[in-house]
């Protein structure tokens, strides 16, 4: 479980691993001397404490406890990208195997002390280093995740069929970290169009990629968020 965290508009968030769930929500019913369901979420029946459970990234369709914890037994494939301004990383996860990835670094000028026009040459520089490194991310990112993308995905598989060889699951989503204005221009590149749909909103807090970065993202990426209120 990762440590509770303050919750714009009240209460906090707790992430647990999906094999701890099970396990957290006794020990919620346990603490509140029993508790109601509705839909996604937990009423404490002493003194009326909710947890909502937000299911991971790529569980769809899920309106309820019981459908939750089962989709939660086979976790979907999903795609990683792990983006700031010196280095992008971008992997496929089964599970929490990364089962294909790139990292690399890109040299972005920090910024200067000099004044005038020095500083605005500079900057100048930054931002051009900046645009250069969003389009060398993308061309990654387009390398590692879009032949696993629906649709494309479907495509090769059936070629690959039409070859003798089995057919891959693409990936249900998109799971981003790091600096999200980084995040934001990689994926202004039109070639990864068909990746926006797939983005999930939640960015996770990500420090400079790296591929240990990546596998920690992977793990991640699976687990639940839960509000609690109070």
């Amino acid at each position: 479980m990762r440590g509770a965290r303050p919750a714009a508009g009240g209460g906090r968030w707790v992430e647990i691993s999906p094999e701890r769930i099970r396990g957290w929500l006794d020990g919620f019913y346990g603490r509140h001397d029993g508790a109601t369901e509705q839909g996604l979420t937990v009423t404490g029946a002493s003194n009326g404490d909710t947890a909502t459970l937000h299911p991971p990234p790529g569980v769809v369709g899920v309106t309820d406890i019981d459908g939750l914890l089962t989709a939660l037994i086979r976790p979907p494939r999903i795609g990683l990208l792990v983006a700031r301004k010196g280095a992008v990383a971008a992997g496929i996860v089964d599970g929490t195997t990364i089962t294909a990835s790139k990292v690399e670094r890109h040299y972005v000028q920090g910024r200067t002390a000099a004044g005038g026009q020095s500083q605005q040459r500079y900057a100048r520089r930054r931002d051009n280093q900046a645009t250069a490194a969003a389009g060398k991310a993308a061309d990654i990112v387009a390398r590692v995740l879009l032949p696993h993308v629906p649709g494309a995905a479907e495509s090769a598989a059936d070629t690959r069929a039409g070859a003798g060889a089995g057919a891959e699951e693409p990936i249900r989503a998109l799971v981003c970290g790091g600096d999200r204005l980084m995040v934001d221009a990689v994926l202004a590149d039109r070639r990864l169009a068909l990746l926006l749909p797939l983005r999930h909103a939640h960015l996770l807090d990500c420090p400079e990629p790296r591929l240990a970065v990546l596998q920690d993202a992977a793990v991640t990426a699976r687990r639940v968020r839960i509000h609690l209120v109070p």
